[in-house]
């Protein structure tokens, strides 16, 4: 066997791989004497059968697999061994390669084209400037965030006089077109209704103040703007009914409730950091207005990483790549897209392997590994994160354990954690490589630089 590479550019090869029989026979034999001791053939005893009928029947079929195994096994290791840096996979020569008779030949020759990494340096210094933007914490956020925590030890009370946001039940009844009530109309008891997500400001103005056993007037119809889901649901009746349904109702309060949020108290303090870590509201807000700052870093890593890839690309410059060979790459990834697709894609898809192939020789160059207690700890802080959302800060260790164990059994989740670990540890080696211009910025300026 022999296997051989010349190169024909900077970015392209061609891989000769020439097997001759001795490489492969003594594999097809003992395919073909495995075959034999199993195989069962009308007329033969099982283990019987001739040898000259085996190779007659299977021969040409073993040779094949034996050689395209052999073939694929030198490939990739010529490519290991030599440390040659390919994109995509090996493509069979189209102008060159013989076609291939296993009936006939005894000696075989495989061309593959090689599509080559761009030689290339990616480095930076602190001559290197880069925007690092630092969301700002507002106090309208920790005050949200505070009346979440607040809102889930609140309770619902009983109230005499209606306010926006309270909730109104009573007795709801269709109307004629005089104002009296509809003989075999709509009557719906213990109807509940919440005006303030009424959409017409008229008919939310009709409940202002509204008093325990008055009886009110309102168009549910124009209230809810014909919305089929809130109409069927408050007169139940059926969505297709709704269209037609445009009667002015009359609502008698029999009962108003309204949330009253719990007390900022050592309770929540506890069930948020923990027992004792904070002991009055000061450092609570404290505290709260850390956490969000915490959650935030995340989110300017990852901006700082994007505006790191245009100084680095920048820097680097257009790189050549084997255009022919990756669109034909391309075009077998994508075996349902046609020609124009490629055509539309190609420049995109050129952008991210750049930047793939930069990042792979910057987490390289700063020696960064991902360990499975890495992996571990970043969807303990993925679990965390979610909690967070729902104004929960301090989750048991147990509970983060349950949940990352469930987000470890997915592929896909288990990549997407990798992912945002080498992106954490590159971001860090990065920040300190690099003159960082340090920036304040509110949250709603940070998301415009995304849309």
């Amino acid at each position: 066997m022999n296997v051989s590479l010349q190169n024909i550019d900077k970015v392209s090869a061609l891989l000769t791989v020439k097997l001759e029989k001795a490489d492969y026979q003594e594999q097809v034999d003992k395919s073909l004497k495995n075959f034999r001791q199993k195989a069962q053939i009308p007329g033969f005893r099982k283990g019987m059968v001739p040898m000259s009928l085996v190779k007659k029947m299977y021969g040409k079929s073993a040779v094949a697999e034996e050689v395209n195994k052999l073939l694929s096994d030198s490939v990739y290791k010529y490519i290991q061994d030599n440390k040659i840096e390919i994109l995509g996979e090996p493509l069979p020569n189209e102008d060159k390669q013989v076609a291939i008779d296993f009936d006939t030949m005894e000696e075989f020759e495989f061309l593959f084209d090689i599509a080559l990494a761009p030689e290339f340096k990616a480095e930076l210094t602190d001559k290197d400037k880069v925007d690092y933007y630092t969301i700002e914490v507002t106090d309208e956020m920790v005050d949200n965030q505070v009346k979440a925590y607040t809102q889930r030890t609140g309770k619902y009370d009983k109230v005499d006089v209606y306010a926006d946001n309270d909730m109104l039940k009573g007795l709801l009844a269709e109307l004629d077109e005089n104002g009296n009530t509809k003989e075999g109309g709509i009557q719906v008891e213990g109807a509940v209704m919440m005006p303030a997500y009424m959409k017409n400001d008229d008919q939310k103005a009709v409940f202002a103040g509204a008093k325990v056993n008055d009886v009110l007037v309102f168009n549910p119809y124009t209230a809810w703007d014909g919305n089929e889901a809130e109409l069927s649901s408050l007169l139940k009746i059926e969505k297709e009914a709704v269209a037609d349904m445009k009667s002015n109702f009359s609502f008698q309060v029999e009962e108003i409730t309204r949330f009253v949020a719990g007390d900022l108290n050592q309770e929540i303090f506890d069930q948020v950091f923990g027992e004792g870590v904070v002991n009055n509201e000061a450092d609570f807000r404290a505290k709260v207005k850390e956490s969000i700052a915490a959650q935030f870093v995340a989110d300017s890593d990852y901006k700082f990483l994007i505006d790191l890839r245009k100084v680095l690309t920048d820097k680097i410059g257009k790189l050549e790549f084997p255009d022919a060979l990756l669109k034909r790459i391309m075009r077998l990834n994508n075996p349902d897209k046609d020609e124009k697709f490629v055509e539309d894609n190609y420049d995109k898809s050129i952008e991210e392997l750049t930047w793939h192939l930069v990042k792979e020789q910057l987490v390289k160059a700063n020696d960064i590994k991902v360990e499975q207690e890495d992996i571990v700890n970043m969807a303990k802080e993925a679990t965390r994160a979610q909690f967070a959302q729902y104004g929960m800060m301090s989750v048991p260790d147990e509970i983060l354990e349950n949940y990352s164990k469930e987000m470890l059994k997915k592929k896909e989740s288990v990549e997407g954690l990798v992912n945002r670990v080498v992106e954490a540890k590159l971001a860090a080696a990065l920040k300190s490589q690099v003159k960082l211009e340090n920036k304040s910025i509110s949250m709603e300026e940070f998301n415009k630089m995304f849309a």
